[in-house]
């Protein structure tokens, strides 16, 4: 039986910067201490990656969980944040309460978005942007009532 998901996890450039990003963008605190590995085969078998050297966190804002590692071995394929079409998971999205404070807030903070501000597309509110290193977060303030209904993008 799934229960849910537990955590997301993002790849960072800067470990304590982006720790404090999100802490004081979305209110995630530390849980437990950061943590380091280098030449250790059994986080090697558990993360896939051979020959991996990394720091990490895990962060917690109320039942959501926020994995940050640092990988300084391998080098990344990949070093800048994905867009909304590209392979993979791409972002994931904070509901708030009044999304214009917030979108003002967070700009406020570092994050950077395209749109001049929140869209109203009836059953909720929604912007993406792009935290300090270009990962990609998406803001919404929910109606009541929502489910969500795929015709309204119609």
């Amino acid at each position: 039986m799934i229960r849910g998901i537990h955590h997301v996890a993002v790849h960072v450039h800067d470990l304590d910067r982006m720790m404090a990003f999100y802490k004081d963008a979305f209110g995630f605190e530390l849980v437990g201490d950061a943590f380091a590995w280098e030449d250790n085969e059994f986080i090697d078998k558990i993360v896939d990656v051979p020959g991996s050297a990394a720091r990490g966190a895990m962060l917690r804002c109320g039942t959501c969980y926020m994995e940050l590692f640092q990988y300084s071995l391998p080098e990344p394929k990949v070093t800048k944040g994905l867009d909304p079409n590209d392979k993979g998971y791409t972002h994931f999205c904070v509901d708030v309460t009044d999304i214009e404070d917030e979108y003002e807030r967070l700009k406020g903070l570092g994050m950077t978005f395209s749109q001049p501000g929140p869209i109203d597309v009836g059953h909720v509110k929604t912007i993406y942007g792009r935290d300090p290193e270009g990962n990609l977060i998406e803001i919404q303030q929910t109606q009541e009532a929502c489910d969500f209904p795929l015709s309204a993008l119609r």
